[in-house]
């Protein structure tokens, strides 16, 4: 793989992980040699390897991802525990 690739795919991405989660996908996407997901979304690939054409849809906008947001914890479950833990005492 390209590492000027990897590092505007990087500036695009934010976290390195998952970075890395999304160009493993894409390439057994592309290197599973069936369907529509299997054929890149560039127009030139001549000489690019799976991982380069990867990184090449992240850094273009070919390829979108969404990132789940984190669920906190509600008031409610840690007062129980504290009672609970309290009570066991």
């Amino acid at each position: 793989m390209n590492s000027e690739y990897s590092k505007q795919a990087l500036t695009k991405v934010g976290n390195p992980n998952v970075l890395i989660n999304l160009v493993s996908r894409r390439v057994r996407q592309l290197t599973s040699g069936g369907g529509a997901l299997s054929r890149p979304l560039l127009a030139d690939t001549q000489n690019l390897g799976a991982g380069d054409i990867a990184l090449l849809e992240l850094i273009e906008d070919k390829m979108a991802y969404d990132l789940p947001s984190l669920a906190k914890p509600s008031d409610t479950s840690v007062t129980r525990k504290r009672k609970r833990a309290a009570a066991a005492r």
